[in-house]
């Protein structure tokens, strides 16, 4: 569902800074779908029986739904998986008369001139601009094949090898502190003893436990210090990184296990068409009378 995507895409470019991490080595997982535009209420909610075939239109206190506005709903409805048959229309029907009986209430009681509510269409109508100037966009520079493989590549590149480590830590203020646990650990002390004093509190319960990365995931310091270790040794000397002073233990290395191409290709094309679009947006603004 392209639509779906891009509207997702585009409202995360638009009003959040979310993006990858630098060196995150998964791709993004593929937005959720944003609110379409506004649908029929849902099957529970008691709705008035439609009196003509969903083929034909139909007037509520004069107001004609027609057979375009049925149809618009059919095709959201249908991409989601619904059957496009004469009940299903009916149903669709039914609920659209519903939803103007409600509509025309809440006018005939002035709600439609409410600040807020305008504000709101404002913005809406806004959004299905934009989602329409992309999908027009990416009809004319479609993300093709081999960007995705050139992104994929970047992507498994920047792991920063072909292996994965499983090490633990613990993480210290000073280089004193670092040192005295090297001590205990030479003295016999549990490592994942030690480790109830590491400043890391998402690694500190389970015994500095790291899972398994690959050397991308972690700063230059820490990494080089991981990859020179043997299975099972910890660093006798303390490592020292932006965060503080490391202790690195190694319990395993194995071959780095990265998701096929074919399987990621749905989250590499979300990742491009938000690259394309934060690019737009910049290049539009760029060319913005903005006082």
């Amino acid at each position: 569902m392209l639509a779906r995507r891009l509207a997702a895409i585009v409202i995360a470019v638009l009003f959040s800074s979310a993006s990858w991490a630098q060196g995150d080595a998964k791709p993004a997982a593929e937005p959720a779908p944003p609110a379409a535009a506004p649908e029929a209420p849902a099957a529970k909610v008691p709705a008035a029986k439609a009196k003509a075939p969903a083929g034909k239109p139909v007037t509520v206190n004069g107001r004609t739904i027609p057979r375009a506005r049925v149809d618009f709903v059919m095709k959201q409805q249908a991409s989601q998986g619904m059957p496009d048959n004469p009940q299903t229309r009916t149903v669709l029907l039914d609920n659209l008369i519903s939803q103007e009986v409600v509509a025309q209430e809440a006018e005939k009681k002035g709600l439609g001139k409410s600040q807020d509510l305008r504000t709101e269409l404002d913005l809406y109508r806004q959004r299905l601009l934009v989602r329409a100037y992309l999908q027009d966009h990416f009809k004319a520079h479609p993300i093709k094949d081999e960007q995705m493989l050139a992104e994929y590549n970047k992507v498994k590149a920047s792991r920063g090898g072909d292996k994965e480590y499983k090490a633990r830590h613990i993480l210290v203020d000073t280089e004193a502190q670092a040192k005295d646990i090297v001590a205990q650990l030479r003295k016999g002390t549990k490592f994942e003893e030690l480790a109830k004093q590491s400043k890391d509190t998402g690694s500190r319960d389970r015994g500095g436990d790291l899972d398994w990365n690959t050397p991308g995931t972690f700063v230059k310091p820490f990494a080089e210090a991981l990859t020179r270790l043997e299975k099972g040794k910890y660093t006798e000397s303390p490592v020292q990184s932006p965060f503080g002073w490391h202790v690195i233990l190694l319990d395993d290395v194995r071959e780095a296990q990265f998701p096929a191409f074919n399987d990621v290709k749905p989250q590499l094309q979300a990742r491009l068409q938000e690259q394309e679009i934060q690019k737009v947006v910049n290049d539009l603004r760029a060319k913005a009378k903005i006082e």
